[in-house]
């Protein structure tokens, strides 16, 4: 905690709801730098929040040619190689953003209203927060609840 104050991103990722000190100082330790995420997509990948698809048989022959098939990519769940410490920030994160009253508890409940599971619902807000993080870490802009309505997680 007395190393992350010496960060000026602990500022930032504090003004996130469901981001409190101790999660921003561990996102610090963890992440180390923002900038080693291209985009919000490489971030789930890393911290084990991206789904994982699987495909065989992407072409076949038709009529002597060759011609991609048009199955549809199999999904098989979340990614295994990932870092495991992040995951459970992000995850508790979205677990506790959905109890606490706000604008990611009426995203939560806006998704479970639609039809989703709780259970993806809370993934849907823990990809949510994990960008959000990224975008006002990366570039140091405060936090707003329209980043919530940019575009679905």
């Amino acid at each position: 905690m007395a190393e992350s104050k010496k960060h000026s991103a602990t500022r930032l990722l504090r003004q996130i709801p469901a981001i409190g000190p101790i999660r921003a100082a561990l996102l610090i330790a963890l992440m180390q730098t923002p900038h080693r995420f291209r985009t919000k997509r490489q971030l789930w990948a890393y911290s084990g929040l991206a789904l994982k698809t699987y495909t065989s048989g992407e072409y076949r022959f038709v009529g002597g040619q060759l011609k991609r098939s048009k199955k549809v990519l199999a999904i098989r769940g979340l990614n295994l190689n990932h870092n495991h410490d992040l995951k459970n920030i992000f995850k508790g994160a979205a677990t506790r953003a959905a109890v606490t009253p706000g604008p990611f508890q009426d995203f939560y409940q806006a998704c479970v209203a639609r039809g989703m599971k709780a259970s993806m619902a809370r993934l849907t807000l823990a990809r949510k927060i994990a960008a959000i993080t990224l975008l006002v870490w990366k570039k140091g802009v405060h936090f707003d609840a329209e980043h919530l309505k940019q575009q679905a997680a």
